[in-house]
């Protein structure tokens, strides 16, 4: 792809390559760069892999104070960074540069303290978010937030993107489930914000981090909170004759006052390939498809999902199929879990992000679909119904430019519609290079002048994760200013 331009790389900090590296491993010890040519390949690209840039080098900390050495070292030196997580982030918000060092939290992995009488945990960034639900799991607790990538992506990375999942509907996004961080600033400043408790006085700092990608420092420890295990979860699932119908059920179900746990939607070619790949049962014979998962006593899971069925009545569902027991639920969400991946057996895909109002859904998935096709592009749809979040997966070949161009025009276009609707650019992958240029269809100029001062202010120099979230064109703060502002 090639819509989307990359800043030169520094060379004076490039040919001082060599000095630098020796530098760090002087600071910080053997084990925790990494130079060599192969080693710094792995770190070349996140999950969106149309883009590569090689790292000047690449750290793995072991605790917040090496952080804080390395982020010091680099803002004294002038050299860029960009934090990185497990790596898997769609819209290049961990992608390096030729002269920036990536510094991974991946080996910060810990659980360092389990509360369970006041419901929370405090770990390490660097660890899974399978694994914080697996450290509490034999106590009936678990941390809700569940992307698709959640054996595999860290909480680091959600903190960066404010990530969310199937189960987001009912009990939030991250910012909803964190209560205080550690961070590293760029000048090697260690700050804490909130803690162990509901809420922090003074200003909500906590709201202003999450979801900041990279842009303010890293963080290296959070508090979660973990909730009880519900006593039963069971998913239903509800096949229509259009993408429409499904559509409309689910503001339908929304609208009624019942708040299910999680409410996802699949279209045809999803549904295909997503039984291959899982064998879970989906009926092929079905335009779109719903799970919709309850949770509570076996009473109460009898009744809602008797009450779902009813309010789906008016849309004419072809299958209604309510899971018999553990084995089926644990298919049924198996097949949208490796969704993403399943689809990537079959062709390469463009993820896209974006949200909407509930009430414009039917006509978005009939926009979405021409607009693809329109590119002579093919479009799988699998989201987060419930809270509008759209992942539809624009189909192309890789190899072939054109078509590369052709999908990132057509994931233009979407969000852009996204827009146009009511619903904004990305609601839990993030801005990164993805969507960089395209803030100003969302933000004024005011908007973004506002959020680049801010940025300064705890960057002023601009070194963490560069070429992201703004515009490049978008003039900034100077050094001298920000620096003023942050005194």
């Amino acid at each position: 792809m090639s819509l989307i331009r990359m800043p030169e790389p520094d060379l004076g900090v490039v040919a001082r390559r060599d000095v630098i590296v020796k530098d760090l491993e002087k600071l910080l010890g053997p084990g925790v760069i990494i130079a060599d040519e192969d080693g710094r390949r792995a770190y070349e690209t996140d999950a969106l892999t149309a883009y590569t840039r090689m790292p000047l080098a690449v750290a793995l900390p072991r605790s917040t104070s090496e952080v804080a050495t390395i982020l010091k070292y680099c803002r004294d030196n002038s050299i860029k960074v960009v934090a990185r997580g497990a790596g898997t982030s769609l819209c290049g918000g961990a992608l390096p540069a030729e002269d920036a060092i990536v510094v991974s939290v991946s080996k910060m992995n810990r659980v360092l303290e389990v509360d369970y009488p006041n419901r929370l945990a405090r770990v390490e960034s660097g660890i899974t978010n399978l694994a914080i639900s697996g450290a509490v799991a034999k106590e009936g607790f678990f941390y809700a937030p569940d992307p698709s990538s959640q054996l595999a992506c860290t909480l680091a990375g959600n903190l960066a993107m404010n990530s969310g999942g199937a189960h987001c509907l009912k009990y939030g996004v991250t910012t909803n489930n964190v209560l205080g961080i550690k961070m590293v600033l760029m000048t090697g400043e260690i700050v804490e914000v909130g803690g162990g408790h509901l809420d922090s006085e003074g200003f909500d700092l906590m709201a202003l981090i999450v979801g900041s990608e990279g842009q303010f420092g890293i963080v290296t420890e959070a508090t979660v909170r973990i909730l009880r295990a519900a006593e039963g979860a069971r998913p239903m699932l509800l096949g229509f004759s259009s993408s429409e119908a499904a559509g409309r059920c689910v503001s339908a179900i929304i609208g009624s006052g019942i708040i299910p746990v999680a409410i996802e939607f699949m279209d045809k070619p999803a549904i295909h390939v997503c039984e291959s790949f899982a064998k879970a049962g989906y009926p092929l014979d079905v335009e779109a498809l719903l799970i919709v998962e309850v949770e509570g006593s076996d009473t109460e899971i009898s009744r809602l999902l008797e009450q779902i069925a009813e309010i789906a009545g008016p849309f004419k569902p072809q299958t209604v199929v309510v899971s018999s027991g553990t084995d089926q639920s644990a298919k049924i969400w198996k097949g949208r879990k490796s969704a993403f991946g399943a689809i990537g057996r079959i062709s390469d895909y463009y993820c896209m992000d974006g949200t909407i109002p509930l009430g414009r859904l039917p006509e978005v998935l009939l926009a979405i679909s021409s607009i693809c096709a329109s590119r002579g592009l093919k479009v799988a749809n699998i989201f987060h119904a419930g809270d509008g979040n759209l992942h539809p997966l624009i189909l192309y070949d890789a190899n072939d430019p054109k078509q590369s161009v052709a999908a990132e025009h057509a994931g233009n276009e979407i969000l852009k519609l996204c827009v146009d609707v009511g619903g904004c650019l990305t609601g839990e992958h993030g801005v990164g290079i993805e969507k960089r240029d395209l803030m100003g269809l969302q933000f004024t100029p005011t908007d973004l002048a506002l959020q680049m001062r801010i940025k300064s202010v705890f960057d002023p120099s601009w070194l963490l994760n560069p070429a992201k979230v703004f515009p490049l064109d978008t003039p900034r703060p100077s050094d001298a200013q920000a620096e003023a502002e942050a005194a």
